[in-house]
């Protein structure tokens, strides 16, 4: 944390923008309290969660070793949606076939034995069902990252009827949070177009 506090010291930043995934919580700690020691302005600009919606089979936990404990005892398909820094924890539930997405092949070998797709989204619904079906997914595991780039793995499983274990996003400490781009701008005392 001392690192960002004296960088914002040393490049006289005037106001820091916290743009990151709604699941880099130590990046975001870090940021709060270098821009409280500073004295730096700080908003946060993060994507609007997901909601659920009718039809939607959630089972909400608040931490990866949640999920894995609120998986079935029963062998079944997982799809892990969850990031590979993630999956460590579910090594300890052997007995379930897990499918795996990344955007890049791993350079280490997993934890456990899985079926891994090499993939880029965004993801489209009918590819999101294709991939669910044919590999007879039963559960999602997938954390609340909100957007739309990813969204449709969750509405596949709506339709399908699944339930999704899904990961809530981590607390932080109180701080200035907006949605939208636009937001930014106007807190930093910029103009911006209508409707941008």
């Amino acid at each position: 944390m001392s690192g960002l506090a004296d960088y914002i010291r040393g490049e006289r930043i005037t106001h820091v923008i916290d743009a990151t995934h709604p699941f880099a919580a130590e990046m975001s700690r870090h940021a709060i309290e270098a821009c409280a020691e500073t004295g730096t302005p700080l908003i946060a600009l993060e994507r609007a969660p997901w909601r659920k919606a009718p039809g939607d089979i959630w089972i909400e936990v608040s931490d990866v070793n949640a999920a894995v404990a609120a998986l079935p005892e029963a062998p079944a398909n997982v799809f892990l949606a969850i990031g590979r820094q993630h999956i460590a924890p579910f090594a300890t539930r052997p007995q379930h076939a897990y499918t795996l997405r990344f955007v890049d092949p791993p350079e280490v070998p997993l934890p456990f034995v899985a079926d891994v797709i090499v993939s880029r989204g965004p993801f489209t619904l009918d590819g999101e069902l294709e991939m669910m079906r044919t590999r007879g997914i039963a559960w999602i595991v997938a954390r609340n990252s909100g957007g739309d780039g990813a969204r449709a793995k969750i509405d596949a499983a709506r339709l399908l009827g699944l339930p999704v274990i899904m990961i809530s996003r981590p607390q932080l400490p109180e701080r200035l949070r907006v949605e939208r781009v636009t937001d930014v701008m106007q807190w930093l005392g910029h103009r911006t177009c209508l409707g941008a």
